[in-house]
């Protein structure tokens, strides 16, 4: 895409400053740079021994803004995206000496230096919830609405991916799958999307396998959301050991003997961690219920729920039903990142397994500034995020790093 900046065209009459300063000074991802600004940058990169010793081309914390950069314009080729990032401000911002852009070779080598650590830091340091009270459905009563959830996402093909990722079987298991594909699972806070934790792997670890990691990011006061791929009876535990309240989907099969009818419909009974059913018993509470809806295959309209909020006047079953279905809003998150973030069908571009790692992790960043800008723009307008269009605020974002070079955070 062509860009024409006027303003950062040099002019007759304009004079080169004789004082240089640095490119990692200004350099920046626009409006993202709010949620990423430079101090953190440098704070990060300090714990995870990323410091320079001398001033290099490219020094670390541009690099991370460039691994930003092409989580951003995933579309965009490695040259491209630095061009975007960079673009005017000789000019605008005031180098004595010119700066060129960087061969590909240089930046691959850029990325191997900082490797996956900060990126990996760099989430984690601002992954967080954002909704508010007045946050438009992001709230069961007092319980914060999460959910937990997974994908999987294809990368290139190359013989160190393939080794450190694996690939899917193909429909009928007998070959695999085209490329090797990394498996995500997220934590995500379903009334503003943001996904707060990730748990990665290659393919072939299971979701279930993933998912123990997110719960320290649980905590009391929330109200963790899954589908039924991820009850178990030592997971149910693990996560109620947490202090978060629970609502899961299971199997309708389970056998779950009603042993107190509550005055909502719901039920308590006790599940087991063995088949005897004579020790190791939970009590949880029941809600089963039916969808209307003659576009579903009969045997999935039955959902069964397992909550750990006893109390049928706490949260009645009618209300607990309505909020399971928020669950699919993490779904729709995954979309983001994968469709309109990404670009349907695109493979992520690192061709090494720690490129991969940074890469994911920069994507998950992206995502998260995104997510952020738009829940202070719902705040501020007292208007429920699911009205505000991702896709508008991904190309307002994509913008402003051309448009705002060296954003002041």
């Amino acid at each position: 895409m062509t860009r024409l900046l006027f303003w950062a065209v040099p002019r007759a009459g304009w004079v080169k400053p004789e004082t240089d300063q640095r490119l990692s000074d200004h350099i920046s991802i626009g409006v993202l740079t709010r949620v990423f600004p430079p101090e953190l940058i440098d704070k990060i990169l300090e714990e995870a021994g990323r410091t320079e010793q001398r001033n290099r081309l490219l020094p670390a914390r541009v690099v991370v803004y460039y691994v930003l950069g092409l989580a951003l314009f995933s579309q965009s080729s490695y040259e491209e995206v630095m061009r975007m990032l960079v673009d005017g401000l000789s000019w605008s911002e005031g180098w004595a000496r010119p700066w060129s852009v960087p061969t590909k070779a240089a930046l691959f080598k850029a990325r191997a230096r900082l490797g996956p650590e900060p990126l990996r830091a760099l989430f984690a340091s601002v992954a967080a919830p954002l909704a508010t009270t007045r946050t438009k459905g992001a709230f069961l009563r007092e319980w914060r609405l999460m959910a937990i959830d997974g994908t999987t996402l294809d990368l290139a093909d190359t013989k160190a991916n393939d080794a450190a990722f694996g690939r899917p079987s193909s429909g009928r298991g007998e070959g695999v799958g085209a490329f090797p594909q990394l498996r995500v699972v997220g934590l995500g806070e379903c009334g503003t999307h943001a996904v707060v934790d990730a748990s990665v792997a290659g393919c072939r670890t299971s979701e279930k396998a993933l998912t123990p990691a997110l719960f320290s990011s649980l905590e009391p006061g929330m109200l963790l959301l899954a589908d039924r791929n991820f009850y178990g009876f030592e997971m149910w535990n693990t996560a109620a050991s947490t202090g978060a309240a629970l609502c899961w989907r299971t199997r309708t099969d389970l056998v779950l003997p009603v042993e107190a009818r509550l005055s909502d419909g719901s039920f308590r009974s006790t599940i087991y961690a063995r088949a005897d059913r004579r020790h190791d018993g939970v009590t949880v509470r029941v809600v089963d219920y039916a969808l209307d809806d003659p576009g579903r295959p009969e045997n999935d309209t039955h959902y069964r729920l397992l909550t750990t909020i006893l109390d049928e006047k706490a949260a009645p079953a009618a209300e607990l039903a309505a909020a399971y279905a928020e669950r699919w809003e993490f779904e729709n998150t995954l979309d983001e990142l994968k469709s309109h973030q990404r670009g349907p069908r695109i493979v992520l571009r690192s061709k090494m397994p720690d490129g991969v790692v940074q890469e994911l992790y920069a994507y998950l960043c992206v995502h998260f500034a995104i997510r952020w800008i738009m829940n202070q723009v719902a705040d501020g307008t007292d208007t429920d995020p699911d009205r505000l269009s991702f896709t508008r605020t991904l190309r307002v974002a994509r913008r402003t790093t051309a448009s705002h070079p060296g954003f002041s955070p």
